[in-house]
């Protein structure tokens, strides 16, 4: 018997009637940003060039004097729709993460089919293409870095796996209630970025202020919790996004009643760059 996949959330657009009140949680400071699942409606879609069938929220991109190193999309491709020439970047490296929907991924010639759970890592340079499968529109995390390489290290090359097929990885001392599902070995150096799924039990927390040098892009898959952002308490649930700059202080406590699950973006491995408007960015 195959094990049920875990609950993602997709948005699915539309609009609010005319009737609802235009109070709602997003924020923008200097810190961070969060953007509630509300905000996800049918006005705020974008399209891409190369691709058919398609339409996108756009919710992290690089900005002079906030997050630096990375965009992301929430792809939402119609069955038989998608590209033969996803990005015209060929400095950009990819991280996809489906979370409804069936999609044939091919990558330097090699066919993978991903579904809820999916995972694909695709290193700059690589040729690849999407086609949606199936009645119900694929879903998925596009996040985007430019790829930062590093002398003596090769580059890493592509794959897929799905979440069910990776480990949880239990934070010590926590008694299982805290725990992160890894797709990349932290110590391999080949890699400038992490995206992981962070898992929470209800009652589990982060203890301190997390404040470091990663910036985060954080979407809810799963759950309901609250989260420290900054000096700021923010009630958060599966759809929302949060945005982090590097140093902004960030603590959880999952409050239940289910567990509380997030996707998660960090740039990782590589020198701070002392040329250039921001860190991590190419000498100018």
């Amino acid at each position: 018997m195959s094990t049920p996949q875990p609950p993602y959330y997709s948005p699915k657009g539309g609009l609010p009637p005319q009737t609802a009140l235009m109070t709602g949680r997003a924020v923008f400071t200097t810190a961070y940003a969060f953007i509630p699942k509300g905000c996800f409606s049918d006005i705020v879609t974008s399209y891409l060039p190369g691709w058919t069938q398609t339409r996108l929220w756009l919710i992290a991109r690089p900005m002079s004097g906030f997050s630096e190193t990375f965009s992301q999309y929430v792809m939402e491709v119609q069955s038989g729709g998608g590209s033969d020439s996803p990005d015209a970047e060929a400095g950009a490296e990819h991280f996809l993460f489906f979370t409804d929907g069936l999609a044939t991924l091919t990558i330097d010639g090699t066919g993978y089919e991903l579904d809820a759970g999916g995972y694909a890592y695709i290193p700059p340079g690589a040729s690849w293409t999407l086609l949606a499968l199936g009645p119900q529109p694929a879903r998925f995390h596009w996040i985007r870095k430019l790829y930062e390489p590093a002398q003596g290290i090769p580059r890493p090359p592509a794959f897929v796996t799905n979440e069910k097929d990776q480990p949880l990885n239990t934070m010590p001392g926590t008694k299982g209630v805290w725990g992160t599902t890894r797709f990349v070995d932290p110590g391999d150096l080949r890699h400038d970025a992490h995206v992981n799924i962070v898992t929470f039990q209800p009652g589990g927390v982060i203890p301190f202020e997390e404040t470091h040098v990663m910036e985060h892009g954080l979407y809810v898959l799963e759950g309901k919790a609250v989260y420290k952002l900054n000096q700021d308490w923010v009630e958060v649930e599966a759809g929302d996004f949060m945005w982090l700059r590097a140093y902004c202080p960030q603590a959880c406590y999952a409050a239940g009643p289910g567990p509380f699950r997030y996707l998660l973006y960090k740039d990782v491995n590589r020198h701070a760059t002392l040329r250039g408007p921001g860190a991590f960015r190419p000498a100018l």
